[in-house]
């Protein structure tokens, strides 16, 4: 008789499942709370308008000569950005089209100058309401330079009436936050490869086609929760380019959208026994998710791609295309959310009486809740009621403003997969209680549900260890001397 490779989660009381939870979510406080005690994300410098501009030229048009403080590559990235304010505290929203030039060089260390990109024009609005808009006038995804200068000249708004104040602002990423996002990253890369081999262990008695469906899926995703965590992060530090961070971009699409393949294969799997079919069962999902992933990491690679060629890029003004990609992105997500939605409501009517199976659907529904409820709220806190409006792509507007909100994202995906692992890993006695009948996708199906709670004549049938024979010879014995 074939071995079949039994959950944790069978063996769990009450207070083991409470336990489980207040583990879990004891261990994501535990990373927000050291986040809120960590360095600030973005560093700023800020350079007033009226001292950057000769006695003889205006605020309202520039030229404006701008140089950036010494940078490292524990800067990781460089911004630009102005801040307008009208004179006028009177005025009511209004709007104003103008014309940015920018010429852009960059000096390393022997005092040399580069020219990176000569005069780039672009429109611009500015934008006042109680405040004005801040514009973005340039982003540097990688730094090869030890320091940058600009000159920033304005066309159009010579002719306003009324007085405007001019601030520059330099952001970069916080030298220290970058090293403490190395040493995170490696505490979650070493976390990641231990439950995974763990976890591979727990399962080595066991043939793989004895596994059940949650069980093959930790085995993907585990590895996958590897690579999200990038053991290979450190290269942003060591190589000048574009390619770490797209290669970042790539790992976390993947993992996520194989965490939204994950839950619409055990949902759906659960109440699907017998074979899977590629066609009729993981096609479908796939090209679902497949698309999912497709625009997600098209639009997180979007602003990369079009910044190496234009610095001064802005996806605001290829408003066509990126509106286009957020629709059907959009309409993908809901979707997908219509799907499992459907899934989850036919595998809880259908698995309600089953308590096996009853028990899987609850734990992964219980805890997948949660951490959908800890994300909404950590996005809510984030963005707003703007989340899915002007921060839809990743832009400064959209980068963690502290670190608390790095550790938090990660920290809870992290501990939501261990969570899993530790209870769809098989317990310390499974391979002595890992008969056929023990298995949830065949005994379940032809017991009824008192021979699954008070036990059946079955159980007085002999075992291959010899156990069972024993207790029945024992039975025998006593209603012979009765």
């Amino acid at each position: 008789m074939e071995l079949l490779a039994p959950m944790r989660l069978y063996t769990l009381s009450k207070r083991h499942f409470v336990l489980v939870f207040v583990v879990f979510l004891i261990c994501f406080g535990l990373t927000v709370f050291i986040g809120i005690a960590g360095p600030k994300i973005i560093a700023e410098q800020e350079n007033n308008g009226d001292l950057l501009v000769s006695k003889n030229d205006s605020v309202k048009t520039g030229p404006f000569h701008l140089v950036s403080q010494p940078l490292t590559t524990y800067n990781q990235q460089l911004w630009l950005t102005c801040i307008m304010q009208a004179g006028n505290s009177n005025l009511r929203d209004f709007k104003q089209p103008f014309v940015i030039n920018i010429t852009l060089k960059g000096g390393i260390q022997d005092a040399s100058v580069v020219h990176i990109k000569s005069v780039l024009q672009k429109s611009r609005t500015l934008h006042c309401g109680a405040k004005c808009d801040e514009i973005i006038l340039l982003h540097l995804g990688y730094l090869n330079f030890n320091q940058y200068q600009v000159q920033v000249s304005f066309r159009g708004l010579e002719n306003v009436s009324y007085e405007i104040k001019v601030k520059f602002v330099w952001k970069t990423y916080n030298p220290t936050f970058s090293q403490v996002e190395i040493w995170f990253r490696f505490v979650f890369v070493v976390l990641t490869f231990m439950v995974t081999c763990l976890y591979a262990h727990s399962l080595r008695k066991f043939s793989m086609r004895d596994w059940g469906i949650e069980q093959k899926w930790m085995s993907i995703l585990l590895p996958l929760l590897l690579l999200y965590n990038n053991p290979f992060f450190p290269l942003s530090f060591l190589v000048n380019s574009w390619f770490p961070g797209t290669l970042d971009a790539f790992f976390q699409a993947l993992f996520l959208c194989a965490l939204l393949l994950f839950w619409l294969c055990v949902y759906h799997g659960i109440r699907v026994q017998g074979e899977r079919r590629f066609l009729t069962f993981y096609l479908p999902k796939l090209i679902i998710v497949g698309l999912l992933w497709v625009s997600a990491f098209t639009l997180g690679i979007w602003q990369t791609v079009n910044e190496l060629q234009d610095p001064t890029y802005f996806y605001k003004v290829d408003i066509a295309n990126f509106q286009g990609m957020k629709v059907f992105f959009l309409i993908v997500v809901a979707f997908y959310i219509l799907y499992l939605t459907f899934l989850i409501v036919r595998a809880c009517s259908e698995l309600k009486n089953m308590p096996y199976s009853d028990l899987r659907l609850k734990f992964l529904t219980a805890l997948t809740f949660v951490v959908l409820i800890i994300s909404m709220v950590i996005l809510y806190l984030r963005f707003g009621a703007k989340a899915l409006q002007d921060n839809f792509v990743a832009e400064l507007s959209t980068h963690y403003q502290n670190s608390a909100e790095f550790l938090s994202f990660y920290g809870l995906l992290n501990f939501y997969l261990y969570t899993l692992a530790f209870v769809y890993s098989p317990s310390k006695n499974a391979l002595y209680d890992s008969q056929l009948k023990d298995n949830p996708a065949f005994s379940m199906l032809n017991d009824s549900d008192d021979e699954v709670i008070y036990g059946s004549d079955y159980e007085d049938m002999p075992l291959q260890n010899g156990r069972a024979n024993k207790v029945t010879t024992k039975y025998r014995d006593d209603s012979d001397s009765d």
